[in-house]
C-alpha cells in the first residue's frame, strides 16, 4: 500500500470514528410534559423508590409463617458404637433380633455391653402448625400498613422529581433567553464601538469614549460566559435526572408561560402524598406497640413429624411418627418485654409529632409559595413596562450618539438599563414558573 493509499485509509477510519461519536450523541427535543414522562421511566430514584415498594411486598408475604404450616425434610447420618444408640438405633431400624432360649442376639450382655458399630440413616418429615400467635397477626398488619407508608412516599419521590425537572427545564430555558438578550447586547454594542472607533480615529471622540465602549463589551462577554455555565449546569442536572447520556443534549421547547389569572381556590395540604406516609407510619408505631405487648400472652403451636431409619440413605425400613402440640409462655424476661413495650410508645407518640410538625410545616410551604406566585405576576407587569421604557430610551440615545449628541456614559447607562430590564422580566418568568410548581407541589393536586 501507498503512503497516499495509506493516508487515505486512516481519513476514512477516523471520519468513520467521527460518526459513530456523533451517532452516538443525540439532540432530543423536549416539552416539558416529554421530560416528566421521562423522567417518571428512566430515574434511578424512583426504580429505587419502587424497588422499597416490592421490599414492602415481600415483607407482607413473608408475614404469612404466622399462619402457614412450616414443612421440613432432613437426612441426618450417623455412626456409633455407643451401647445405648447402637440399641435404639437397630430398634430404630427394627433390625434388633434374639432367637430364644438359647441366643439371645442383640439383647445378650455381650452384645448389649460392646456392640459393633452400627450406621443410621434417619430421614424425617416435620410439620410446624401455628394455632395461636398474636404478634404475628399483628405483625401481618403491620406489613400492610408500611406497605401503604411506602407507596405514599414513592408518589412523593415522584413529585420531587417533577418539581426538579420543572426547576431544572425552567432554568435551562431561563438561562438560553439570558443568553439571547446578552448576545443581543454584544451585537447592538459592537456597531456602538465601531462607530466610536471610526469618531476616535476621525478627532470626534476621546479615547476614554472608545474605551469605555470595550469596556463594556468586556462585561457583556464575560456575562456570556457565566450564563453559558448556567445552560451547561441546567442540562448537567436534566441529563441526571432523566438518566440520559453525557453526551445527549436537551433542548426545550416550551417558554415561561404566565397564566392569564391565578385561581381563586384555596390551595390545602389536605391529602398530600407525604402526609399520609406519615399517618401511615403512625399506624406502624401502633402496631409495634401492640405487638410488644403481645409477647406477654402465649404461643401455642402444632407439630408432627414421621422419622425413618435404615442402613441406607432414605431407607424407609423403620418408621416411626409423633404429633404434640407446644405451648410458651414468657413469665419474666428480665424487664426486656416491658422496655421493649414502652419504646413502642415512645416511638408512636414521635410519629404523632412528625406528622403534626409537617402538617405546620405544610401550611407554611403553601402560604409562602402563594405569597411568591403572586409577587412574581406583579414583578412581571412593572418589569415588562420597565422594558419597553428603557428600549425607547435606548434607541433615542443611540441615535443621538451616532449623530454626536450623546456622551458615550449615556449610551451605556441606556445599554445597561435595557438589558438588565430583559434579564428582570426574564427572571420574573422565572420565578412565576417556579413558585406555581411549588404551590403545586406543597398543595394536594
Amino acid at each position: 500500500m501507498t503512503k497516499m493509499a495509506t493516508r487515505r485509509f486512516l481519513a476514512l477510519i477516523a471520519a468513520g470514528l467521527v460518526t459513530c461519536s456523533q451517532a452516538d450523541a443525540a439532540t432530543m427535543k423536549l416539552s416539558l410534559d416529554d421530560a416528566l414522562k421521562m423522567a417518571h421511566e428512566r430515574n434511578t430514584m424512583l426504580k429505587a423508590a419502587r424497588a422499597k415498594i416490592d421490599q414492602a411486598d415481600a415483607r407482607i408475604e413473608q408475614t404469612r409463617q404466622g399462619f402457614l404450616p412450616k414443612v421440613t425434610l432432613s437426612e441426618t447420618v450417623l455412626q456409633t458404637n455407643d451401647p445405648g444408640a447402637v440399641l435404639v438405633g437397630k430398634l430404630q431400624q427394627e433390625s434388633a433380633y434374639y432367637n430364644l432360649p438359647n441366643d439371645l442376639g442383640d439383647f445378650s450382655l455381650k452384645n448389649l455391653n460392646h456392640p459393633g458399630a452400627i450406621t443410621d440413616f434417619q430421614t424425617s418429615l416435620q410439620v410446624m402448625q401455628p394455632i395461636f400467635n398474636k404478634d404475628a397477626t399483628i405483625g401481618r398488619s403491620m406489613a400492610r400498613s408500611a406497605r401503604k407508608a411506602q407507596g405514599f412516599m414513592t408518589d412523593r419521590a415522584v413529585e420531587t422529581i417533577d418539581l426538579n425537572v420543572k426547576k431544572a427545564y425552567y432554568g435551562l430555558i431561563l438561562a438560553k433567553k439570558n443568553l439571547d438578550a446578552t448576545e443581543q447586547s454584544i451585537r447592538i454594542m459592537q456597531g456602538y464601538s465601531s462607530e466610536a472607533a471610526r469618531g476616535y480615529a476621525a478627532g470626534l471622540v476621546t479615547k476614554s469614549d472608545k474605551l469605555s465602549t470595550e469596556v463594556r463589551l468586556a462585561e457583556l462577554r464575560d456575562q456570556k460566559l457565566q450564563i453559558q455555565d448556567a445552560i451547561r449546569n441546567a442540562e448537567d442536572a436534566l441529563r441526571t435526572m432523566l438518566s440520559l447520556g453525557p453526551d445527549d443534549t436537551v433542548q426545550p421547547v416550551g417558554d415561561l408561560t404566565v397564566d392569564a389569572k391565578l385561581s381563586a381556590s384555596k390551595a390545602s395540604a389536605e391529602g398530600r402524598s407525604d402526609l399520609k406516609a406519615l399517618a401511615a407510619f403512625q399506624e406502624v408505631t401502633g402496631y409495634q406497640h401492640d405487638m410488644a405487648r403481645a409477647q406477654y400472652m402465649p404461643r401455642v403451636n402444632a407439630f408432627a413429624q414421621q422419622n425413618w431409619h435404615d442402613n441406607s440413605i432414605f431407607g424407609t425400613e423403620g418408621s416411626s411418627w409423633t404429633i404434640g402440640l407446644n405451648v410458651q409462655w414468657n413469665i419474666f424476661d428480665g424487664m426486656a418485654t416491658k422496655g421493649k413495650v414502652e419504646e413502642a410508645r415512645a416511638q408512636a407518640m414521635e410519629a404523632r409529632y412528625n406528622y403534626e410538625a409537617a402538617r405546620q410545616q405544610s401550611d407554611m410551604e403553601i402560604d409562602m409559595a402563594r405569597r411568591s406566585l403572586v409577587t412574581s405576576r406583579e414583578r412581571i407587569a412593572v418589569a415588562g413596562k420597565s422594558l419597553e421604557a428603557a428600549k425607547v430610551s435606548f434607541d433615542f440615545i443611540g441615535e443621538q450618539f451616532r449623530t454626536g449628541m450623546a456622551m458615550s456614559f449615556e449610551l451605556l447607562m441606556r445599554e445597561q438599563a435595557w438589558t438588565w430590564a430583559k434579564m428582570r422580566l426574564n427572571q420574573a418568568k422565572y420565578d412565576y414558573c417556579i413558585a406555581r410548581s411549588e404551590l403545586e407541589y406543597y398543595s394536594a393536586h
